[in-house]
């Protein structure tokens, strides 16, 4: 299946897990879309001074892959601050919430696997 970025459904979402601001979110491929063990592939954006909250993931787990701008990831009881490259996994029970911190957008890759499908 090959899609364009014009046909991929994009969502807003205010104060998205209790964040600051709406982000928006580019389904690559729809949940149904997907035959292996993926709940979710998109590219997320964070306006500047916007985030997600603090949320917890059991029973799957989520990569972040930063395409640009630069952010801060609170993963647990670990803060570090992340730029383009830069990689985040999170589950098994384990919170985290992104925020960014640079005045240009903070562009993001996310896929979440649930560990039982």
């Amino acid at each position: 299946m090959i899609r364009s970025s014009k046909e991929m459904l994009v969502e807003s979402r205010e104060n998205m897990r209790g964040g600051k601001l709406t982000v928006k979110i580019k389904h690559l491929f729809k949940q149904e879309e997907l035959t292996g063990k993926a709940r979710l592939m998109a590219e997320i954006t964070i306006p500047p001074h916007g985030s997600i909250g603090f949320h917890n993931h059991d029973q799957e787990e989520e990569i972040y892959y930063i395409v640009s701008g630069r952010g801060r990831v609170v993963d647990g009881d670990e803060t570090r601050d992340v730029a383009p490259g830069d990689a985040v996994l999170t589950g098994g029970g384990k919170g985290h919430s992104i925020e960014n911190i640079s005045v240009q957008p903070l562009i993001l890759m996310a896929v979440i696997l649930p560990y039982n499908s």
